[in-house]
């Protein structure tokens, strides 16, 4: 013969539901802080990309700027062979510090590991004979 208990659950359907909704404003309310985290962390990302933006066109305005300065520099020496080469040079070693400087901003803006900076000290002017 088999024995039989008539158990009633409701106490325990009522606790496990007075918890759930005692709990229920506490998710919610980790639920808005996480997605405000989430949407501050995102503006902030979204300012940074278009800070970088900025300044890669700041850099590439400055770059033809010193470009035409450039060019009308070297019309008065057309024909002077050394002066074209020592501005050719220096044209060069100008674009190669443009293109490490933007180098260094797109790294540092994709959070690569980046070496410190190296400013070069200023060298003495080559003195001009006439």
């Amino acid at each position: 013969m088999i024995l039989s208990r008539n158990v009633s659950h409701a106490p325990l359907v009522r606790v496990l539901l007075a918890g759930v909704l005692a709990l229920a404003p506490l998710g919610a309310a980790c639920a808005w802080q996480n997605r405000a985290q989430a949407s501050g962390q995102q503006y902030r990302q979204t300012a940074q990309q278009q800070q970088t933006r900025d300044q890669l066109q700041k850099s590439q305005l400055q770059q033809q700027l010193r470009q035409g300065v450039s060019d009308n520099a070297r019309r008065p020496n057309a024909t002077d062979a050394r002066t074209q080469r020592q501005q050719d040079e220096a044209d060069r070693a100008q674009r190669a510090r443009d293109r490490a400087n933007q180098q260094d901003l797109l790294d540092r803006e994709r959070g690569a590991p980046v070496l410190p900076r190296v400013v070069p000290k200023d060298l003495p002017t080559p003195a001009h004979s006439g």
